[in-house]
């Protein structure tokens, strides 16, 4: 784990959270860009990313996306994992940050944005808990808060989601459904 704070920072940090916000390409992708000659764009999504997204969305924490691309294939990610707040096609990642604040009533120390690129450290700075992959530009990682073990777009939303869980004592209480279920089919 690499963190730029201490470890009793983190956890307080984690422990205010009421939204989680994500980039998109390189966060919940690998960042590659596909795109077919009828001008198509497709993605990759990690299925371990979008159960994550759903458990921590089950706790009371809300989730958005604010990411400068336009994509149908987004939306529908969006819509499927509980996402409240999109914004898609976002020149200005800073100014969306701020309006999603506004209009969730939310203070930005209980907000937590997670990005891969440069685009994304204004919101970063201004959030309570920045988060990076580990692939992300120097600048990036200098100023996170955590930096994910696991890559965008393999993993990497999960572990956040399971992290803030862990640090707001609702992740025993998200798992004990699957072990139920396990149990009751024995």
């Amino acid at each position: 784990m690499s963190v730029t704070n201490n470890n009793k920072d983190l956890n307080q940090r984690l422990q205010s959270i009421r939204l989680l916000i994500l980039d998109v390409d390189g966060v919940m992708t690998d960042g590659g860009l596909t795109i077919g000659d009828d001008g198509q764009e497709y993605k990759t999504f990690h299925s371990h990313d979008g159960l994550g997204m759903k458990l921590l969305k089950a706790t009371g924490v809300s989730l958005a996306i604010i990411t400068g691309r336009t994509s149908n294939v987004v939306k529908k990610r969006a819509e499927s994992t509980g996402v409240a707040h999109f914004y898609q096609g976002v020149d200005d990642k800073l100014l969306a940050f701020q309006d999603l604040v506004k209009s969730s009533g939310l203070q930005p120390e209980q907000c937590a944005f997670m990005g891969d690129d440069v685009v994304d450290l204004p919101p970063m700075l201004q959030c309570g808990l920045a988060i990076a992959v580990p692939d992300s530009p120097a600048l990036l990682l200098k100023h996170a808060h955590y930096v994910t073990y696991k890559s965008g777009g393999r993993g990497a939303v999960r572990e956040v989601c399971e992290l803030i869980m862990q640090a707001q004592g609702t992740f025993d209480a998200q798992m004990a459904q699957f072990l139920m279920q396990a149990s009751i089919t024995n």
